[in-house]
């Protein structure tokens, strides 16, 4: 078992898997008139390049402010503390959050890009997207042509017609439409990591099925890392390489994404999949989750998920768990991990490519 602030890769990750984003005791907290609030819990963690990550969890978890604190981007007055270092894969590397405004200006969209919730909210809707993407490559000194010519590309690769979109205004797309082209907009610039926060939570499903498929294979072509952002877990899970998921503000469980939907040891994990609906599970195995997420001015003492958890002992009221291994590469934040296998059951039904079928009980 190790800490919570051992980042829970270190001590079991193979020595080929090439790290690009370390983040290292870093929380994330608001000064509030009933006392401090933390958005985020001394967090410790690596990314691996050329992977996708989905971090999952409730709304409220933290996910979002994880994604920020990615590229130093909480917004004032939240504080930011802790250590995050991005290492390109030529030349030294960053310390994320002693960059000046100038640098840190160049690294977001060059080297880290991201993509909000919700295209509709992101565009100008006086401005043709053309504009948006002239602006993004006057803003970052590039050249108009070739910018406009990697663009039309983009846009190729997720299936619009590059001049049609150029030539539009925002409200003249659909809201897929409008979802891929900023997407298109966010790699302009050629980053190495993609962030994406909630960014097909406004679409129908198969709408998100097919982003999701056009974002796997924009991920395998220009040798993106992303860190895929949800609260739908299934709906991740055949995109991504690994899972990290969230709750009151720190990661509880970890590991290869089969793996998880297969063998979730956390019971937070295991009640999520089982509050998913799905075509396999009859109506009346599905349960909601109990209770509510902690407020951040009090988090619970112990395992911050006790007050909700069915298998809840003194001593996950008193004693913060550390990372158990269930297997060398997933580790769960939970004393009874065992048990919950046992105790918690679901049934998932995963309608990705591989078409896997994956019955816990």
């Amino acid at each position: 078992m190790t800490t919570r602030n051992t980042p829970i890769e270190t001590t079991t990750r193979p020595t080929d898997k090439d790290v690009i984003l370390e983040v290292r005791d870093a929380s994330v907290t608001f000064d509030m008139e009933r006392g401090e609030s933390r958005v985020m819990d001394s967090v410790s963690f690596d990314i691996y390049r050329d992977e996708i990550l989905g971090v999952v969890g409730e709304s409220g978890s933290g996910k979002s402010m994880f994604a920020s604190a990615l590229l130093d981007a909480v917004v004032r007055p939240g504080q930011l503390t802790g250590d995050i270092t991005y290492y390109p894969r030529d030349g030294e590397a960053v310390d994320l959050l002693n960059l000046s405004e100038r640098e840190l200006k160049r690294l977001r969209w060059e080297e880290i890009s991201m993509v909000f919730q919700g295209a509709m909210s992101s565009f100008n809707p006086t401005m043709k997207i053309r504009k948006h993407f002239e602006e993004t490559l006057d803003a970052h000194g590039q050249d108009r042509e070739t910018g406009l010519v990697h663009a039309r590309e983009l846009l190729t690769d997720l299936y619009l017609e590059p001049e049609r979109v150029l030539n539009s205004y925002p409200h003249e797309l659909s809201g897929g439409m409008q979802q891929r082209a900023l997407i298109a907009l966010s790699l302009v610039l050629k980053p190495n990591v993609l962030v994406m926060d909630e960014p097909t939570a406004a679409l129908d499903l198969l709408m998100q099925r097919s982003i999701l498929t056009l974002l796997e294979n924009l991920q395998e072509k220009y040798n993106l890392t992303v860190v895929f952002i949800t609260h739908d877990l299934p709906l991740v899970a055949g995109l991504a390489d690994r899972l990290a998921v969230m709750y009151a503000f720190e990661f509880v469980e970890i590991g290869p994404s089969e793996e998880i939907i297969r063998n979730a040891a956390h019971p937070y994990t295991r009640a999520l999949l089982k509050a998913v609906p799905n075509l396999d599970a009859p109506i009346d195995e599905m349960r909601p989750i109990e209770g509510s997420a902690p407020d951040p001015v009090n988090v619970p003492a112990g395992c911050s998920y006790h007050p909700r958890c069915p298998l809840a002992t003194e001593k996950c009221i008193q004693v913060d768990p550390g990372y158990y291994d269930v297997t060398a590469d997933h580790q769960a934040a939970c004393h009874h991990w065992e048990q919950s296998i046992e105790a918690i059951s679901y049934s998932v039904s995963s309608s990705d490519n591989r078409n896997t079928e994956v019955k816990s009980e």
